[in-house]
């Protein structure tokens, strides 16, 4: 089963573009004209960051990055 990274979504005023970026797999973000986009791209990210990984013999993280108001006890 795919592990179900969590997603920062945010527009970039400075970029001028939606950025998603995934805090558990360092450094893996991508961008997009609509955040529909950089969502669809960010699931691009996530797959060609483990499939590196996973070629490397470099470890899998788990999904644990939570905003505080869901991360539970």
């Amino acid at each position: 089963m795919e592990p179900h990274y969590h997603i920062n979504l945010f527009w970039s005023d400075e970029d001028a573009c939606w950025i998603a970026d995934v805090p558990d797999l360092k450094p893996c973000s991508a961008h997009g004209r609509s955040r529909a986009e950089a969502l669809a791209n960010v699931d691009n990210a996530i797959e060609g960051w483990l499939e590196v990984a996973t070629e490397n013999g470099m470890p899998i993280p788990e999904p644990r990055y939570r905003p505080a108001i869901y991360a539970t006890a």
